[in-house]
């Protein structure tokens, strides 16, 4: 079976020894920062071209970007955990709260965190009397490159793998549990699923997006940026599912695809149960949008 063995890269980047204190800078944090900052920049980019927004009038100014970027970060930290806990875990952490706000021990749910980052800028419009859809097209803008940098760091920490693979693309990733297929213990490539969707969430939803933008003027209709994104994210979403592996606790010997819905004799994954509505919800945006 051809494979490509994993990569020697550490999770950490760097690691600072002061006395007693330790310090070490991971990909994930970085993927964060840098998701959050070229974000940024890309929502400054699009406010300061006011041509494209609807009367020639984007719906914040610089500082009030600059003002809404923390509430964005407490929408992802929150709303990313507070995901994971109900959506894959309740009842271990419902037996286990303190362990809720033990957000280094791993456990961020992306629909978790989108609810989160709407809800804030919700809040945050509200407050600032901003028009809500073009903010939230405006929201739009920012994600995929966060998305981008968010799965390459999912890679880098070999996690979120995909199914096995026979393809010649198909990665061996270090971990007992990644070696294990079907039971068996030894090389098992799988799908780097994680660069799939680095390139469906990240480079092409951000092209699809930028192209309406600029060839259709799609920002001149408020909610059909932001219609673009959640359906794009949520099909993008569902069909990776089809290759990635489940969370472990979905998985069972009467269930090895980890399916967690049964649906007129299909099943769907946590993943894919999750997206649907989101297609559902981007598709009638971007259709009240059109009809405006």
């Amino acid at each position: 079976m051809s494979y490509i063995p994993f990569p020697d890269i550490s999770p950490e980047i760097f690691t600072l020894n002061l006395g007693g204190f330790s310090f070490a800078l991971r990909w994930y944090a970085l993927a964060y920062i840098a998701g959050l900052l070229v974000g940024w920049w890309v929502v400054l980019r699009a406010i300061r071209c006011t041509r494209l927004w609807p009367a020639d009038t984007p719906p914040m100014r610089a500082e009030q970007v600059e003002r809404l970027l923390t509430w964005v970060i407490l929408g992802v930290v929150l709303g990313g955990r507070l995901g994971f806990v109900l959506f894959y875990e309740p009842g271990y952490y419902l037996s286990n709260p303190a362990q809720i706000l033990q957000v280094w021990q791993g456990g961020m749910s992306f629909h978790g965190g989108l609810l989160g980052v709407i809800i804030a800028t919700w809040i945050f419009a509200s407050r600032e009397g901003a028009p809500k859809l073009s903010t939230a097209d405006m929201m739009a803008l920012a994600v995929p490159p966060g998305l981008f940098f968010g799965r390459i760091a999912n890679f880098i920490n070999a996690e979120l793998w995909g199914r096995p693979t026979d393809l010649p693309w198909g990665v061996a990733f270090p971990g007992e549990a990644a070696q294990t297929c079907a039971g068996i213990a030894g090389i098992c490539a799988r799908h780097p699923s994680q660069l799939y969707e680095a390139a469906l969430e990240g480079l092409l939803l951000f092209a699809v997006i930028w192209l309406l933008i600029l060839k259709r003027n799609w920002l001149k209709w408020p909610g059909a940026i932001i219609g673009v994104f959640t359906a794009g994210y949520g099909l993008a979403r569902f069909l990776v599912e089809f290759v990635r592996q489940p969370d472990a606790q979905f998985i069972s010997p009467g269930n090895p695809l980890g399916l967690a819905w049964h649906v007129g004799g299909y099943g769907l994954t946590q993943g894919q149960a999750l997206s649907l509505p989101m297609i559902a919800v981007g598709l009638f945006l971007i259709l009240r949008a059109r009809r405006a």
